[in-house]
Parts: structure tokens; sequence; C-alpha cells
């Protein structure tokens, strides 16, 4: 089982019921729904990153860059968390969960792309 297909899967199915709970229920209050969208936004471009994590180690042959791969989608999935979930909080219960939590959520989803795109510019495949 890849891992982070399942992931991918359920981000994906989360960041669409998402998006649909806060364009039909959070009322017309722009900024705030406006934010718990960006959440959801975000949720679904990571979820796509995710699938590209699991595609990369099916293809790469070196244990190293297998690793690499795996520390990012453990990034993008922390990253998805911490930013994602602190914009759903906000934009639902205007309240910050944990202070911090959607930069250091930032920071995780900047790394692991630059893992992957690190990962991604070096052959994968062994010859």
């Amino acid at each position: 089982m890849n891992i982070w297909l399942l992931l991918a899967g359920m981000n994906a199915t989360l960041a669409i019921a998402a998006g649909a709970y806060g364009w039909h229920s959070l009322g017309d209050t722009p900024d705030i729904r406006d934010i718990f969208m960006m959440g959801s936004q975000y949720q679904m471009w990571h979820a796509l990153a995710l699938v590209g994590v699991g595609l990369m180690i099916h293809n790469t042959a070196t244990p190293m860059a297998t690793k690499a791969l795996h520390t990012a989608g453990i990034g993008f999935q922390l990253g998805i968390f911490l930013f994602s979930g602190t914009l759903y909080s906000f934009g639902e219960f205007m309240i910050i969960p944990v202070e911090g939590a959607a930069p250091i959520g930032g920071f995780f989803l900047m790394a692991a792309w630059m893992i992957m795109g690190i990962v991604g510019g070096f052959k994968l495949k062994a010859t």
C-alpha cells in the first residue's frame, strides 16, 4: 500500500467537502469565507502534491531518494494539518487554536516542495 496516495485521496475528499461547506454554510461574510476557502484550496493543492510524492516513490530505486520523499510526504501532511486546519478553525469559529501553527505549517509545505524538487532534479531510477 502506498500511504501517500491514500492520504492524497483522503485530503482531496476532505478539501472538496470543506469547500462545499465553506461556500454554502458560512454565510455572506466574505473575509471569513475567504479564509476558510483558502484552507480548502491549500489542502487540495497539497493533496495533489501527495499524489506526486506517491508516484515519485514508486519510480525511485535509491534508498536516499525514497527516504527524502517520505520526509516530503510527512512535511506535506503536517503542513496541511497545521496550515489548512488553522484556517478552517479561524473561518468557522473565529479562533486560532495554536498561535503560530499556520506559519509553521506553511514552512512544512515549502520544505516539502523543496525536498520533492531536489529529488526530482536527480535521476530517480538506477540504470
